[in-house]
This record gives structure tokens, C-alpha cells and sequence, in this order.
């Protein structure tokens, strides 16, 4: 039901969500995340334009997110990337249905509606709160290490 996009951006912001207010680079980002670094970039672009997170090149900067996790939706990271269409009219363009929907669309939208309401009744501080032994995601920080005395590479923000 949800495009391989929608996966790599949920674990991205994921990810920033329990690194904030820290930023972290693309490559911590992909290594955390299990998601290509050519694809990530795509996603991230994605997630920058919807204003949900917001990017700065250069000596500490990176990736991080644009306001905090307990005002991020799931819905708002879904529709950033892949919105969530909704049925509203006959899908096989039969006149006489309009936007009376036949039992199948309607109850496919109904899903689609329930889907809806529950990401918009989600956000990324409940995730991240939520009392579970299976922790999102691989647990590797964003912060940079401490060992390391040079900048990070502005291509890897």
C-alpha cells in the first residue's frame, strides 16, 4: 500500500525526530536508516520543500528537522512525499456515477480515509514515546563523532 518513498522518508524523519535538536548528515542518515544515500537525497529534497526539514551546508551543518517532533504528523510526511489520494469520483469515469461511489470505491476510500486519520493522529514524538522493545530503526547516533577533528564534508549534508 505504500511506495518504497513513503517507507525511506517515514525512517528519515524517524530518525531526525529522535536525533533532534541535533542536525546530521546525509551519510548518518542513510547508515541509520538502511536507505540508499542516492534515494535518501531524493527523499530529503522532498522533505526540505515541504518544510519539514530544513538543511544547512557546511562546517556543522546537516539535516535536521523544522519544528519539533510533537507537531509532525505521520499524515504531513506521507503527503510530503507520496500524498494520499482520496476517491472522490468514479475512477472508471461512469457517468452515471459521478460522485456516487459503487460499495468497492466507496469502502476503498473509506480505508483510504481511515489511513488518513490515523497518520493525522500521529506524530513523531508518539512514535518515538512509545513503550515497546523494538526500538525504530538501527540505534546509531547523528552526532558527530568526538574522535573526528575535521569538518564534515559539505556533500554528505
Amino acid at each position: 500500500m505504500f511506495s518504497q518513498t513513503v517507507e525511506y522518508a517515514l525512517r528519515t524523519m524517524t530518525q531526525l525526530a529522535a536525533s533532534a535538536p541535533a542536525a546530521c548528515t546525509t551519510e548518518q542518515v542513510a547508515t541509520a536508516t538502511q536507505v540508499p544515500r542516492a534515494y535518501l537525497s531524493k527523499v530529503i529534497q522532498g522533505l526540505c520543500q515541504a518544510g519539514l526539514l530544513k538543511s544547512q551546508r557546511g562546517t556543522g551543518g546537516g539535516i535536521s528537522l523544522a519544528r519539533v517532533p510533537s507537531e509532525i504528523t505521520i499524515l504531513e510526511v506521507v503527503n510530503a512525499v507520496e500524498p494520499i489520494e482520496r476517491i472522490h469520483t468514479c475512477p472508471l469515469n461512469i457517468q452515471t456515477h459521478g460522485t456516487h461511489l459503487c460499495p468497492l470505491h466507496r469502502r476503498m476510500d473509506n480505508a483510504l480515509a481511515s489511513v488518513e486519520m490515523a497518520f493525522r493522529n500521529s506524530t513523531l514524538a508518539e512514535i518515538l514515546a512509545e513503550p515497546t522493545t523494538s526500538r525504530p530503526l538501527c540505534h546509531i547516533p547523528c552526532a558527530p563523532s568526538s574522535t573526528s577533528s575535521s569538518p564534515p564534508d559539505p556533500e554528505s549534508v
